[in-house]
């Protein structure tokens, strides 16, 4: 398992954005950076900066990954066939984590990884237990019959503040999803902006 490094408001208040879309977000009240010197971070970026921000931010949003899981995503999505920037997208949200945080069964992404680690998820019957896996068309996921109760998940089905994609059929009564289709970046209900574009900049010049 991957260890956090960073707390999820941190990277929100790094970022000077609310990337999630929580209504706790810091970033609600205070749009700077934390730290004493968080409030005088407002130069312009250059191109890299630019760049590395976007590649924070995307990185940032799937749990934080590593910069070592963040490059061999990356690397893959740039041998696929077609747009980079959208294979890379495409490639986070067939993370099993991912999708098990799109279906609203856990109402954070670092709580989806979590939540996957600890054995409560299955993939067409079978009990999956690593974050990382990769769904395919047409894989059911579901939650196990001994994990249904539990509180998380029960209020995250509850929570408003987000809808499942239309690249997921779930039923919140089975406690299942269906992976659909490998969405295109205008597909997934980012909070914010995403630009994938700027992540294939930032690999392509360092």
């Amino acid at each position: 398992m991957t260890k956090r490094t960073a707390a999820k408001y941190k990277i929100d208040r790094r970022m000077g954005e609310n990337i999630w879309g929580r209504a706790k977000s810091p970033v609600n009240r205070r749009e700077y950076g934390p730290g004493q010197h968080g409030q005088r971070r407002k130069n312009k970026l250059s191109d890299f900066g630019t760049q590395l921000r976007a590649k924070q931010k995307l990185k940032g949003y799937y749990g934080d990954l590593t910069e070592k899981q963040f490059r061999r995503i990356y690397a893959e999505a740039e041998r696929v066939k077609g747009d980079t920037g959208e294979n890379l997208v495409g490639l986070l949200e067939r993370r099993l984590d991912a999708v098990i945080y799109r279906a609203k069964f856990v109402p954070t992404i670092f709580a989806a990884r979590q939540f996957v680690n600890h054995g409560h998820v299955e993939v067409n019957g079978k009990r999956v237990n690593i974050a990382s896996y990769r769904v395919k068309e047409g894989d059911v996921i579901s939650i196990r019959e001994r994990s249904r109760q539990l509180a998380i998940v029960l209020e995250s089905v509850g929570l408003a503040e987000r809808d499942v994609p239309d690249y997921l059929e779930v039923d919140h009564n089975k406690m299942t999803a269906t992976f659909v289709r490998t969405p295109a970046l205008g597909d997934v209900p980012y909070a914010v902006q995403m630009e994938p574009n700027l992540v294939v900049e930032f690999y392509a010049k360092n």
